[in-house]
């Protein structure tokens, strides 16, 4: 199985009655997909959603590679944990854009990640693909990797609402439903997996951003984003909270000014400053207003494993 042309499979937004029967739930991570994969040399490498090779920015999970101990190819999640020991995309945030080993390795010693391991793809050079859900499950039980490290396979259940109540009382982004007879189909996203955010996030494109002011004047005050529909990039509103100092600087090196606007309808601020819209953040908000803008959104962080193609509105 060919690890850098694999792509996970997605689940897509949905409804509680829409999962009632015929599923088992899972929590859903806050965190940065992960395909694991181990070859038939016992060397570990992690490619992430589109394929980026991961694997030095996370030097903590090397030896996941001897705990499985055979070749085999996962799919998990990479999760950092906050102060109240919560998932938390924000506290990532540093690890995720970490090239060099020497500063990874010291990011890893001072806080470091856990890999949730949710999936088995491929064991011993056999595809499991079509397997069933059910029984990919259980083969990845049967590996018996809890306890060796910064890694382990999350318990799932048969009762949602057990697993909404517990979502909800340890501040968790939601549930994911997975349907029992479904196989793994890469790079998908499908109705056999369905989210249940307990919590409005979108991902969202920057196409621009506006200057700030007093002590952020000659720098980005909030920025200007948007969702893809099949007109092209649709305006969304300004992302002005949750920036921090160190996050205004990353996006001030990343984004890539450009005289014209990249979205396909007018954006209403007189001094808007537009930039190619290549980068995807993450944000929390409200409510989407009847005129598509998002309401009270915060910005929780850059996405460097998601392109910007692939963002349109969450229903």
């Amino acid at each position: 199985m060919d690890l850098a042309a694999l792509r996970p499979m997605l689940a897509v937004p949905g409804r509680e009655q829409e999962v009632r029967t015929g599923h088992r739930y899972e929590f859903k991570w806050d965190g940065v997909r992960a395909l694991v994969g181990v070859d038939t040399d016992g060397r570990l490498q992690l490619r992430s959603r589109n394929g980026v090779d991961v694997t030095a920015r996370y030097p903590e999970l090397t030896g996941l590679a001897d705990a499985i101990g055979r070749p085999a190819v996962l799919d998990g999640e990479v999760v950092a944990f906050d102060e109240q020991g919560r998932p938390s995309f924000a506290a990532l945030q540093p690890r995720m854009h970490l090239a060099d080993p020497t500063r990874a390795a010291r990011a890893a010693a001072a806080r470091p990640v856990a890999l949730l391991l949710f999936d088995l793809l491929s064991l011993d050079g056999d595809d499991r693909l079509a397997w069933p859900q059910q029984r990919r499950r259980a083969a990845l039980a049967e590996l018996e990797l809890a306890g060796g490290g910064p890694w382990s396979v999350p318990p799932d259940t048969d009762d949602l609402d057990a697993a909404l109540t517990i979502a909800r009382a340890r501040d968790l982004e939601g549930v994911v439903a997975k349907r029992l007879d479904a196989p793994y189909r890469p790079g998908v996203r499908s109705n056999a997996w369905v989210k249940l955010r307990l919590a409005r996030r979108q991902e969202v494109v920057v196409g621009g951003w506006r200057p700030g002011k007093g002590h952020r004047s000659g720098r980005i005050g909030s920025l200007l984003v948007g969702v893809h529909d099949a007109t092209g990039l649709r305006y969304a509103g300004g992302v002005g909270s949750g920036l921090s100092e160190r996050e205004i600087a990353a996006l001030e090196a990343a984004l890539t000014p450009r005289r014209d606007s990249p979205f396909v309808d007018p954006v209403e601020h007189r001094d808007a400053c537009f930039a190619d819209p290549e980068l995807v953040i993450d944000v929390r908000f409200t409510e989407w207003t009847p005129d598509g803008r998002l309401r009270h959104p915060v910005y929780l962080g850059r996405r460097a494993d998601k392109a910007a193609g692939e963002v349109v509105r969450e229903t």
